[in-house]
């Protein structure tokens, strides 16, 4: 039998808005470790705002505010001591739409975090490497390392942008709906990427493609209205769900 992953992200009554608004209430859940945990809920019930709470993107925006406990290997993400560069080292993000850096070559995207946060030129170019065949994207571009990004296609560009993520070596990987602006081609090879990625890091993924969640995720949590309604193992979580709110979202019942 196998033994069951451990817990890497730890989430404790965490709540989370802008000003006088509410976006997450009092969620509590752990993630496991080198596995898949998609995060699914209609528009605005909280998923991005969870995703950029986990690495502390949320408290960039105007009128941030959070409140709660984050932990990742049981380290206090908003501890009074914890750098929060660091943290988005350790916990790197992908976004919806693809987000290369205009002005910049391919090569100099995929070093751009490496340049952030402090690391040796020596390493500079083996780390490009490295990432951009981890994104399954070196083959396509090593002869052109020196061109522009916004010379790739849109699936291209978006594994370029999980390849930047990828070149500091974080712990986890979160993506916010990062297929929803591709065609189904590139779509499947993101898709493909999110399997082969799970052995070597923990991924989250906040998807509103029901569809997509099943197929790529272990665990899910559904949201609605800032509140963790159910988390579960994905096939359960869709085919014996206990709770109703969860049963009438996917059944498509409302959405």
């Amino acid at each position: 039998m196998t033994a069951p992953s451990r817990p890497v992200v730890g989430v404790a009554a965490l709540s989370a808005g802008f000003g006088d608004r509410t976006a997450l209430r009092d969620v509590s859940l752990a993630l496991e470790a080198h596995a898949v945990t998609a995060i699914i809920g209609p528009s605005g019930c909280g998923k991005s705002t969870l995703l950029r709470c986990l690495n502390r993107m949320h408290e960039l925006g105007a009128g941030a505010w959070v409140r709660g406990r984050v932990t990742l290997d049981g380290d206090d993400l908003y501890g009074p001591d914890v750098d929060a560069v660091q943290v988005r080292r350790r916990i790197g993000m992908v976004f919806q739409r693809p987000n290369p850096f205009p002005t910049l070559s391919i090569r100099d995207n995929v070093a751009a975090g490496l340049d952030l946060n402090g690391f040796a030129r020596a390493e500079r170019d083996d780390r490009v490497e490295a990432a951009l065949k981890q994104a399954a994207l070196w083959n396509e571009v090593a002869d052109r390392l020196n061109r522009s990004a916004l010379a790739l296609s849109g699936g291209q560009q978006q594994r370029l942008c999980i390849a930047r993520a990828l070149a500091v070596e974080p712990e986890v990987l979160l993506m916010d709906e990062p297929a929803s602006a591709l065609d189904p081609i590139a779509t499947a090879r993101v898709e493909e990427l999110i399997h082969e990625l799970k052995d070597r890091l923990t991924l989250i993924v906040v998807t509103h493609n029901m569809q997509q969640a099943a197929r790529i995720s272990t665990r899910t949590a559904f949201l609605y209205m800032g509140e963790l309604v159910e988390y579960d193992r994905t096939e359960a979580l869709f085919t014996n769900p206990k709770e109703r709110r969860t049963e009438d979202y996917v059944t498509g019942k409302f959405g």
